[in-house]
Parts: C-alpha cells; structure tokens; sequence
C-alpha cells in the first residue's frame, strides 16, 4: 500500500508541474491571470482530480477565473495527456484553495495585535 501511495502522490505532484506550466505559458484565457495552483488530489483511479488554486486577484474576478478554468479543462487536459504517461487521464476539477487568503488575514490581524500592545505598553 505505501508503494501506491508514493506512486500517486508523484502523480499528483507531476499533474501539478504540468498544469501549472500549462497554464503559465499556453493558455490564452485573459480571465485567468496570476494563478497559483497549490495541489492536486487523485482519485484512487485516476479518473478525476481535484486541482487546488489560488490568486491574488479581488474576490469578484475569482468567478471569472474559475470559468475560464473550468472552460479550458479540455484543452488542459488533452494537453496533460500529452505531457503524462498514465493509463487513466482525470477530469480535472477546479477548486479555489482559500487557506494562502486565510492565512494572510490572520498574520494581519496578529500584526495589528502586536502593534496595538506596542502602543498600551508605550502609553
């Protein structure tokens, strides 16, 4: 089982290369801009995989790059097939990853505690 295990995840991790260069360099969509993409979970199958992105963009463009995203799954994924030898090539799910967005909130909001303790402690 930790064979398979390792087996996939260099898989995903591969996957992951590949689409992110893929979308960096062939992908005309203007809709999808600075995208980052943070993983990749596979099916036990291959069949499907769920590809985790982020963006900097404001919350309002988010729909249009998963649009654009999800419009150009099938050239994404015929050109995966290109680039990946396996026996199953997954549907690619596109699912923006909030986690980088979280993150940088709550370092906001610990800056903005330290800042205020700095000025109780002055006064």
């Amino acid at each position: 089982m930790p064979k398979e295990f390792s087996r996939s995840s260099r898989v995903a991790e591969q996957i992951q290369r590949e689409l992110a260069e893929l979308i960096q360099l062939e992908l005309k969509d203007p809709r999808v801009g600075l995208v980052t993409l943070t993983g990749v979970d596979l099916t036990a199958d291959y069949a499907h995989a769920k590809v985790y992105y982020t963006t900097l963009a404001e919350a309002g463009a988010r729909q249009g790059i998963e649009a654009g995203l999800r419009r150009a799954s099938g050239f994404l994924r015929r050109e995966l097939g290109r680039r990946v030898r396996i026996h199953t090539l997954p549907e690619l799910h596109f699912i923006y990853d909030a986690s980088v967005e979280r993150g940088d909130r709550l370092s906001r909001l610990i800056d903005e505690a330290v800042q205020s303790d700095h000025k109780k402690q002055q006064d």
